[in-house]
């Protein structure tokens, strides 16, 4: 929660189509394919499994848009991302293919790519400034 007062800045990351879909495909799998705990949304950066799923649906039109995103919400949609993609327990895992229709190794091309684009947002997440 934002203390009052306290200004919350938002970032503006330059992504290609291709990197926008990615983003939504994998934020668009919480909920179908992807599931979580308590105790994974929260190490994914959010409150709980509720605001995970909430807060998805939120970072999914964001992203489709081009908005600008504050460090912690370019963090948890590319950790969401990550997770989806990657884990056969929580994520798609080995359906992922089928279900976004992305090749593993496109993915993990376009994976790379955004980690080295939202690597600076994240940082600044990382030394706790959200």
């Amino acid at each position: 929660m934002v203390p009052p007062f306290k200004k919350v800045e938002t970032l503006a990351v330059q992504l290609g189509k291709d990197e926008i879909d990615l983003l939504r495909s994998g934020l668009a799998e919480w909920g179908g394919p992807a599931h979580a705990t308590d105790e994974l949304a929260v190490a994914m950066g959010f409150e709980d499994v509720a605001d995970l799923y909430t807060q998805v649906h939120r970072l999914e039109e964001a992203v489709s848009e081009s908005k600008p995103l504050t460090a912690a919400d370019w963090k948890r949609a590319l950790v969401a991302t990550e997770v989806a993609f990657v884990s056969n327990v929580f994520g798609s895992g080995l359906d992922w293919s089928t279900t976004v229709g992305l090749s593993d190794e496109t993915t993990i091309q376009l994976l790379r790519r955004l980690q080295r684009k939202l690597g600076s947002a994240i940082a600044t997440t990382a030394r706790g400034a959200e």
